[in-house]
């Protein structure tokens, strides 16, 4: 009987490989093969044109040091990151928290929340550069209307990146929506019901029963946020460029800058592979400290 149920199962695994192998083949060649040939390429130079990669060695990734280009992009994907993952976790959790309520046309509130998840990042990028155009922008237009001067804002080195977070914060409100909302409905009623009774005010039950309780909620939006703000990359080709004075240069685009406009592809992926480990180091930070925080994590 044991025999029997052991060619059983070998027979269903085989049956299950044969069935997947062509979905792994083609993720190992269009997936990890890529992946592996770009960290070849980190210690060669290469133009993506000639055929000829000498070897350099560690060279692109002592060139990253060398390099204030690089270092400034960093400096800005540090601030972008800091204020757009808070603010996006705060937008999305003071929507939420308004919308987990039984209110007449609940639903189509929640659906234009998270519409913004339905327009591309190129879609966004297109809309913000009409809204603050300085000439005819209707941002600049209500601005004039109370008396206030028509501002730059993406075409200016102080303003533009600070555009470009509230347009990503706009952005991803949809996505941290949802996440939020689900998690506030998994909150038990009973325990704000028993708080209300010993007297505990609206905010003093959010704060110690609410709060606490989206704990995953908030890793999980922590933890996505921060990975795609260290990538930030469409948002800035569609509206600057890099912008006045490299004002927006983050590390993607400025990886894209050197990869496919001065042909530094091996310098390209040495930044790639350098982005690469410290979102792995990022992550497992925010993973550990979440075990203190976090239950369950």
């Amino acid at each position: 009987m044991l025999d029997r149920l052991g060619r059983v199962g070998r027979s269903e695994n085989v049956t299950g490989w044969t069935l997947i192998s062509p979905a792994a083949v083609l993720i190992g060649i269009f997936g990890l093969l890529p992946v592996l040939m770009s960290l070849q390429l980190s210690f060669q130079q290469s133009d993506l044109l000639s055929p000829e990669t000498p070897w350099v060695g560690l060279d692109n990734y002592r060139k990253m040091a060398e390099d204030p280009v690089f270092v400034e992009a960093i400096k800005h994907t540090i601030i972008y990151t800091a204020l757009f993952v808070p603010g996006a976790m705060v937008v999305g959790l003071l929507i939420a928290s308004a919308m987990n309520r039984s209110v007449r046309f609940i639903s189509v509130y929640r659906t234009a929340a998270y519409i913004t998840m339905a327009v591309s990042t190129i879609s966004q990028g297109i809309i913000f550069l009409w809204l603050t155009d300085r000439d005819y922008g209707l941002i600049n237009a209500a601005l004039n209307a109370v008396g206030v001067p028509s501002q730059p804002f993406l075409a200016s080195p102080s303003q533009a990146l600070y555009v470009i977070v509230a347009m990503t914060i706009w952005g991803w409100t949809g996505f941290s929506v949802i996440v939020y909302l689900a998690a506030l409905q998994g909150v038990p009623a009973e325990l704000h019901e028993a708080a209300a009774i010993d007297g505990a005010r609206p905010f003093t039950r959010f704060r110690t029963i609410t709060v606490p309780l989206l704990g995953p909620a908030n890793l999980f939006l922590l933890v996505w946020l921060t990975i795609n703000a260290l990538q930030l990359f469409d948002e800035v080709y569609v509206t600057t460029r890099g912008g006045p004075l490299r004002a927006t240069t983050v590390i993607v685009y400025y990886l894209w800058d050197q990869a496919f406009v001065h042909f530094d592809a091996g310098y390209a992926a040495a930044m790639a592979y350098a982005l690469f480990v410290v979102i792995l180091i990022i992550t497992g930070v925010q993973f550990r400290l979440a075990r203190r925080y976090v239950h369950n994590a």
